[in-house]
């Protein structure tokens, strides 16, 4: 017989809680939040990308970083998820290939001094790598939240948070976390 639900229920908050427990995570946030910092004090665009639970993550982070972060007469977050214009990445994917999805929109969108955001549990998505070499090539700052040891995706990146973990659920969850602490901390800041 396997575990209550009561019995699962308390063993997977605990491992969640450890995960967001952990040194790395307020290690890595800050470094996120001086990238995020610079690039709203300089007017640079924010591009969030994922797949699945992780592009579901990037538009939760552009809205939320977007919209309610906005205080007194502080400067307002340019952010966008790739992962939403349907149809544009459909096209994208029939016309080229699905690994080309986020690199040909940051080909059209993207510019010097710029954020692109990658989010992969696994760190090794085609289509996250494609879209933060061809960042890379445009001169953006490249940022990741990954899972599972970081993948080939860590190479990619300026600034990574590395969720140490190979369960996509707690991976995803940190993500989530992640998503929520930025916001309340730019939302939390003094209003200039």
């Amino acid at each position: 017989m396997g575990k209550s639900v009561e019995e699962y229920v308390r063993g997977y908050v605990q491992q969640t809680v450890a995960h967001v427990s952990a040194p790395y995570l307020a290690e890595e946030l800050s470094r996120i939040v001086e990238v995020f910092a610079r690039a709203r004090a300089e007017g640079r665009t924010i591009f969030f990308f994922g797949n699945g639970g992780s592009a579901s993550t990037g538009s939760h982070m552009a809205n939320d970083i977007a919209k309610s972060t906005i205080v007194g007469e502080n400067p307002r977050f340019r952010c966008l998820s790739l992962s939403d214009p349907v149809p544009t990445l459909l096209a994208w994917a029939n016309d080229l290939s699905y690994s080309e999805v986020y690199a040909e929109q940051l080909k059209n969108l993207g510019r010097p001094g710029d954020v692109a955001v990658g989010i992969s549990g696994s760190g090794n998505s085609p289509n996250i790598l494609r879209g933060l070499e061809e960042a890379r090539r445009l001169g953006m700052v490249t940022v990741g939240l990954i899972g599972r040891g970081g993948g080939r995706q860590k190479g990619l990146c300026d600034v990574s948070l590395i969720v140490p973990s190979d369960n996509m659920q707690h991976i995803e969850d940190v993500h989530l976390v992640v998503c929520h602490l930025l916001t309340s901390y730019f939302r939390d800041e003094r209003p200039k």
